[in-house]
């Protein structure tokens, strides 16, 4: 029988909590920030519905660690933030990392530095989403640009993150956050919903950070009878620590492969008139959507404009941007910061041609007209 179509008038942040329980997320510990705390509202809500917990935490730090521990518990957990408790979170994230907890952070993006400007839009955290956390540890960063799309994200993060271990960032600029728009809520079929590995072997073979064909090692599920020691310390496959450098570098060249091993399964982006297109446009989340308008205008005066929007933000869909820019001339990167984008985009496109960035970083949206301006002077 197939699901009751259920659309609904939300924001973005109720639907990134709904999309958390659709795939199975039974699990929240979180601390109210501005623009992010209707995730937690939602989830408060909802969560003790479906059997869930929901916790407020004394703080981010907490938040994080509480995550993890339930994760490894054997639940589907996540928590949700903006700026400053990003901030907080990134050592426990990098635990997360090292110990290969499945967990799911949402960052609503508002204005900063420091504590900056709460009810303003921002992008300034897209290189933070990625390198936040110190030493070199995989992550995913998703960046959904409109509500129907928080939904679908956030369930796609959590089955990435079940699938390969990994902690999954959805990144939402404030605007996408706390637009109001129809979203399509029919719940996913339950044969899309991935769970993580489970261990099945003889307990006495189990090895918790076995380097495996597919680069994800089994869980212990708690209560089956494997030992697991879990440390943030490099680690051996039993998961006890160690200084044998070849053992460290099987450790840590593991968890950075298994990402580029599953690339396939975890790039997602959007490519419109790309094909003739001599003035790219390569922007996430709000900025987005109004690279869109942009480029219906553009076109309508005959430039070549397209656009390549990253849905997996990190890691960045390198190949399918060159191939977008395959005829571009000037790649135009609007973006709510100073630039950083701009950045990836650079060293993706290698000098080939020619980058303009098109920045706000003092709380307003980029509108059509500013990309429009912009492509129409590259062009003249």
């Amino acid at each position: 029988m197939l699901a009751k179509v259920e659309r609904k008038n939300i924001q973005g942040n109720e639907a990134c909590a709904l999309g958390a329980i659709a795939a199975g997320c039974r699990f929240f510990a979180g601390y109210p920030i501005t623009p992010s705390s209707e995730i937690a509202h939602t989830m408060s809500r909802e969560l003790p519905g479906v059997g869930g917990t929901f916790i407020q935490m004394e703080d981010e730090i907490a938040s994080m660690g509480a995550v993890i521990g339930a994760s490894l518990g054997g639940v589907k957990a996540m928590t949700a933030t903006s700026g400053p408790g990003f901030s907080l979170k990134q050592e426990n994230l990098g635990y997360a990392a090292m110990v290969e907890a499945p967990c799911v952070i949402a960052n609503v993006m508002r204005g900063g530095p420091s504590t900056g400007m709460p009810t303003r839009p921002g992008q300034g955290d897209i290189m933070q989403s990625r390198w936040g956390t110190h030493g070199d540890h995989p992550i995913i960063v998703l960046a959904p640009e409109s509500v129907g799309e928080v939904y679908s994200e956030t369930i796609r993060a959590f089955n990435l993150s079940e699938a390969l271990r990994v902690p999954v960032v959805v990144l939402i600029d404030e605007t996408i956050g706390h637009l109001l728009e129809t979203v399509d809520l029919t719940p996913p079929d339950p044969a899309s919903i991935i769970e993580r590995k489970w261990a099945t072997c003889d307990p006495k073979d189990y090895k918790p950070y076995e380097i495996t064909k597919d680069r994800v090692p089994a869980m212990a599920r708690p209560g089956d009878g494997y030992r697991a020691h879990t440390t943030g310390l490099t680690h051996d496959e039993t998961g006890f620590p160690t200084q044998d450098t070849e053992k460290g570098k099987n450790a840590i060249g593991r968890l950075l492969d298994k990402l580029e091993y599953h690339k396939g399964k975890i790039e997602s982006y959007e490519a419109i008139d790309c094909d003739d297109a001599e003035t790219l446009i390569v922007t996430i989340g709000i900025s987005a959507r109004a690279a869109k308008r942009a480029i219906k205008s553009l076109r309508a005066d005959g430039i070549k404009a397209g656009l390549f929007r990253p849905r997996t933000l990190w890691p960045f869909p390198e190949e399918a941007m060159r191939k977008a820019a395959g005829k571009a001339k000037t790649i135009i990167v609007p973006e709510m910061n100073a630039g950083q984008l701009i950045f990836e985009v650079e060293r993706v496109i290698a000098g080939k041609c020619k980058t303009v960035g098109v920045n706000r970083y003092a709380g307003d949206i980029i509108t059509p007209s500013e990309i429009e301006a912009a492509a129409r002077k590259v062009t003249s």
